[in-house]
């Protein structure tokens, strides 16, 4: 048998004078096309962010760190220093008895003592609100405002604000300004504080 006018089908695709790329004989599946349109090259960040999560799927994350306790026992009381205000033709006194926390506030008895309107004097329950937060921040040295609420004997209510600035950090005294509104009238009371729980 005469060799065949053409080489075979592996050495004609070999051939250097046949410039087509060399393809499968069988018929792309409908199903690698698709994939083929779909999918393209990963960038390398991508890919490396991908690989890095495999990698780290399984681990715990670390623990985290202990928060600032808060010493309850020092700050579970809290004393203040009777402290007096000037009005037009008068002074106020308020007095306020050692202040216990509880549920996130401080509270105690007061007496505010009018001169010399007498008549106007009041006593009544005192409340201020000092989260854990707060007394953190006063153990490092920071200074914190607070708000809170009077109410006297009569059931009327007095909106306070106010602001403690610490002496030093971990300090057990500091400086402390009250603001008492009386309908429209503003009471300012400066004096000091001193944790009195450990005592």
């Amino acid at each position: 048998m005469g060799a065949p006018d053409h080489p075979p089908r592996a050495a004609w695709r070999n051939s250097k004078d046949d410039r087509r790329p060399v393809t499968s004989d069988l018929p792309a599946h409908p199903a690698a096309r698709k994939v083929r349109g779909v999918f393209r090259p990963l960038p390398a960040l991508a890919l490396f962010a991908f690989l890095t999560a495999g990698l780290t799927a399984g681990e715990a994350p670390p623990p985290a760190g202990p928060a600032s306790a808060v010493p309850d026992g020092r700050y579970a009381r809290v004393t203040v220093e009777p402290a007096k205000t000037s009005i037009f033709i008068g002074t106020v006194t308020l007095t306020v008895l050692p202040l216990d926390r509880l549920a996130g506030a401080y509270e105690a008895d007061y007496a505010a003592k009018v001169f010399p309107f007498f008549f106007y004097n009041e006593h009544g329950r005192f409340s201020i609100r000092f989260s854990d937060d707060n007394l953190r921040q006063l153990q490092r040295g920071e200074a914190i405002s607070f708000t809170g609420q009077a109410r006297n004997a009569g059931g009327g209510s007095r909106r306070i604000e106010g602001r403690a600035v610490p002496d030093a950090p971990d300090a057990n005294r500091g400086k402390l300004k009250i603001r008492v509104w009386v309908g429209r009238i503003e009471l300012i009371f400066n004096t000091v504080y001193q944790f009195s729980g450990g005592d």
